[in-house]
């Protein structure tokens, strides 16, 4: 099954939580154990843009993320492992689950294509 394991930092100012090294060893090991079906980083924060559509179709554009959250998305993995568990495993393993960093897990939808 396949799993989404979208990274947030703690924060905007949370880019030093973990070095590249970390990264590169955590993309190594879930490419070689055979898991991987795409993942990427995402460009720095203030390059964000949001779109709203209100009621009467109007689009409104607005630079940057939420003023409101707390929590960058920095990046997501997909992986395809047998359950949730293995999922929560590489989860738990990931840089990006430390120093205030959370990870969430969430099923791809599968409609039988």
């Amino acid at each position: 099954m396949k799993y989404m394991m979208l990274i947030n930092a703690a924060n905007a100012d949370a880019g030093d939580q973990c070095n590249p090294e970390e990264w590169m060893i955590y993309d190594k090991q879930v490419a070689e154990a055979g898991i991987l079906v795409s993942g990427e980083s995402l460009a720095d924060l203030t390059t964000a843009t949001a779109v709203r559509v209100g009621p009467d179709g109007a689009r409104t554009v607005t630079d940057g993320p939420f003023a409101e959250s707390r929590e960058v998305l920095g990046g997501f993995y997909v992986i395809d492992v047998p359950d949730l568990d293995v999922a929560l495993d590489w989860a738990a393993r990931c840089p990006g689950a430390r120093g205030g960093g959370s990870v969430v897990v969430r099923p791809i939808a599968d409609f039988g294509e």
